[in-house]
């Protein structure tokens, strides 16, 4: 299984990347999302990858993050969801976005990605539900570093070394936010729709921002 892809980007495109891996090209599928986010021709890139293996095709699926791929892995698992699927929907909301949508039970934002339908997006929802408290409350540790090998650009000229991933900020403070709420007692999936209800409403909100916002949410309504 090949889990991971570090080289130089030769070629770019709208849903996937051709990365030279001392000298081997190796064409990796990715979402509009990821692609937007990775550098120019030249430069060098590392991708966490899911190899996709049929009788006649044989295809890299790359995601920027560990969480980004669990999601892609659990989407995949749902019936009528392909890769080409999961790829959309996490283009459409990206990794963090997907967990606020099925914890809130939100398949109207699962639908929005192109080629899913209603009945489609509410199958995703209902049978991932129960899964998603969990993939939050590890969210932090699943967006870790994918800086690159040192000897990654070794046997190239040398070019421009751009600066390491950094652990997502949104996933970070939405695990701990989660992990906080069921240590006060609160059971996995209440707290988990409290905090994607929070988190929702702002993004970019620390820890102690996220879990005052959730308790506020779950306070018994007078």
């Amino acid at each position: 299984m090949i889990g991971r892809i570090a080289g130089v980007i030769l070629h770019r495109a709208m849903d996937h990347v051709l990365i030279d891996v001392r000298g081997v090209g190796y064409i990796v599928h990715v979402s509009d999302r990821t692609a937007a986010s990775l550098p120019p021709v030249g430069e060098a890139c590392a991708l966490y990858t899911e190899l996709l293996v049929r009788e006649d095709l044989l295809q890299l699926f790359g995601f920027s993050t560990l969480l980004e791929k669990e999601w892609h892995r659990l989407l995949t698992s749902v019936q009528g969801i392909g890769a080409k699927a999961s790829m959309a929907i996490l283009g459409t909301l990206g990794a963090e976005g997907v967990g606020r949508a099925i914890a809130l039970g939100d398949w109207n934002a699962v639908r929005q990605a192109p080629g899913v339908g209603p009945k489609l997006a509410q199958r995703v929802v209902m049978e991932l539900k129960d899964k998603a408290p969990s993939v939050m409350a590890m969210g932090g540790a699943l967006t870790v570093d994918v800086s690159q090998p040192e000897d990654v650009l070794e046997p190239l000229a040398p070019r421009t070394r751009r600066p390491a991933a950094a652990v997502s900020p949104t996933a970070a403070a939405t695990a701990d936010a989660l992990s906080a709420l069921v240590n006060l007692g609160y059971g996995q999936g209440e707290a988990a729709g409290a905090v994607a209800e929070a988190a929702g409403a702002e993004p970019d909100a620390p820890t102690p921002v996220l879990i005052r916002a959730a308790l506020r949410l779950l306070a018994p309504k007078a």
